[in-house]
C-alpha cells in the first residue's frame, strides 16, 4: 500500500472513530472568562478544587450538630470572584486575580441564638486563595480542603464569639445537578452552572461557644457551583432547599423568582435515593407553598418562613419549620447584601409512611439584590 494510501485509511479510520474532532472548547466572555455550555464531564476529587477559568465560585457547607442537651446548624462559604483577567497578567505576588469572601454561621437551637461573621480579602501574598491542583480555599486561618485521604473534607472556621472545627466524610458519591452536567439558571448562553452536591457527609468534631469547647456529631450537606454569569436581569432570587430524611433520601430545589411575579421555568431540583440513584425534578414537578412570613429587625424585608413542600409523583408531602426565626446574614463586604440562610426541621409523609428530617433554606433577594 503506498504512503498516500496508508494517510487516507487512517483519516478513515479516525472519521469512523470519531477522533479527529477534538472537544470543542468553551467560549469566552469579554473578560477571557468560560461561559457555561454543555457536555461537562466532572471528574472527583478533582472537580472539588478551583476552576479559575470560570469568574464566579462557591463552596457551600451546612448541617446540623449535637452534643448531648444542646443542637446547633451551621453554613460556612467561601466564594471566589475573579477579577478580569486583562487586567491581571503579572505574575507578582501583590497582586490578586480572585477576591475570596468567606460567611460563617451558627444556629444555637437550643439557646435560640443565632450568630454570623463574614469576611473577604483579595487573594495575593498567601493570605487567601483557591487551589486548582488540590481542594484547599482559604481565608487567613479559615479553610475548607480535602485530607490526604482524598475523601474526607476538613473545615476550620474561627470568628468572634464562636469556632468550628469538623471533619465530613461522604456517605454517597457526588450528585450531578441538571443535563449534561450543566444546571440552567435561565434560557439565555451561560445563564447556567456546572453544580454538584455532597448531599450527606458523616460530620464529626468541636464547636466552641460560650466558653465551651464541645465535642459534636451529626449529618452536613456540601455544594460547590462554578459558572461566570450572574443572575439574569429578569430573576429577583432563589428559594433554596437542601432537605436531609431519616428514610435515607436527600432532596435539593432551587425556585427562581420572577421580578414579574411567578417561577422561572428554570428552577429545578433533584431527588437522591437511599442508594444515591438520582432522579431530576422539573418546576411542575413540585409544589411549595409558604406558611408564613417574618420580619427582620435589621433590614425590614420580609421573608417567608415556614413551608410545604409536595412532589406529587413521589407520593411526597414534607413541611419544613425554622429552627430560629432569625437567621439572616448581612454581608457588608459584598455591600451590605443581606440573605435568609437557616436551618429548619422537617416532619411529612412519604411512600413509605412519615417521615421525619432537617435542612437548610436559603432565601435571596428580599432584601435588595442577591448576593451572586
Amino acid at each position: 500500500m503506498s504512503a498516500r494510501a496508508l494517510v487516507a485509511a487512517a483519516l478513515l479510520a479516525a472519521l469512523a472513530t470519531g477522533a479527529a474532532e477534538p472537544p470543542a472548547e468553551p467560549p469566552l466572555d469579554a473578560d477571557g472568562y468560560r461561559v457555561v455550555v454543555p457536555p461537562y464531564a466532572f471528574r472527583f476529587p478533582a472537580d472539588h478544587a478551583s476552576h479559575p477559568r470560570y469568574r464566579i465560585e462557591w463552596w457551600y457547607y451546612t448541617g446540623h450538630l449535637a452534643t448531648p442537651g444542646r443542637s446547633f446548624g451551621y453554613e460556612m462559604t467561601f466564594f471566589r470572584v475573579g477579577l478580569p483577567q486583562h487586567r491581571t497578567h503579572s505574575a507578582s505576588a501583590w497582586v490578586a486575580h480572585d477576591l475570596v469572601f468567606l460567611h460563617l454561621a451558627l444556629t444555637d437551637e437550643t439557646r435560640g441564638r443565632f450568630r454570623s461573621y463574614e469576611t473577604a480579602r483579595r487573594a495575593a501574598l498567601g493570605l487567601a486563595g483557591a487551589d486548582s491542583t488540590r481542594y484547599r480555599v482559604w481565608l487567613d486561618g479559615d479553610s475548607a480542603q480535602l485530607a490526604p485521604d482524598g475523601r474526607t473534607h476538613e473545615l476550620r472556621g474561627e470568628a468572634p464569639g464562636f469556632s468550628l472545627s469538623l471533619s465530613l466524610v461522604p456517605l454517597k458519591p457526588p450528585v450531578i445537578h441538571g443535563t449534561d452536567g450543566v444546571s440552567r439558571k435561565g434560557p439565555g448562553l451561560g445563564e447556567a452552572s456546572h453544580y454538584y452536591s455532597l448531599t450527606r457527609l458523616a460530620t464529626r468534631g468541636r464547636v466552641a461557644v460560650d466558653g465551651d469547647t464541645l465535642g459534636v456529631s451529626g449529618l452536613s450537606w456540601m455544594d460547590h457551583e462554578f459558572t461566570s454569569n450572574g443572575l439574569s436581569r429578569s430573576l429577583a432570587g432563589w428559594d433554596w432547599f437542601s432537605v436531609q430524611l431519616d428514610d435515607g433520601r436527600e432532596l435539593m430545589l432551587y425556585r427562581l423568582r420572577e421580578r414579574r411575579g411567578g417561577i422561572a421555568p428554570a428552577s429545578s431540583g433533584t431527588l437522591v435515593g437511599r442508594d444515591g440513584r438520582t432522579r431530576k425534578l422539573a418546576a411542575a414537578d413540585v409544589t411549595v407553598r409558604a406558611t408564613g412570613r417574618w420580619k427582620s429587625p435589621k433590614t425590614g424585608a420580609e421573608y417567608p418562613s415556614g413551608w410545604v413542600i409536595e412532589v406529587p409523583s413521589e407520593r411526597l408531602q414534607l413541611r419544613l419549620e425554622p429552627t430560629l426565626a432569625d437567621q439572616e446574614l448581612v454581608a457588608r463586604s459584598m455591600g451590605g447584601v443581606a440573605y435568609w440562610e437557616g436551618s429548619v426541621r422537617i416532619e411529612g409523609r412519604g411512600p413509605g409512611g412519615p417521615v421525619r428530617g432537617e435542612g437548610y433554606v436559603e432565601l435571596t433577594g428580599y432584601a435588595g439584590a442577591p448576593p451572586y
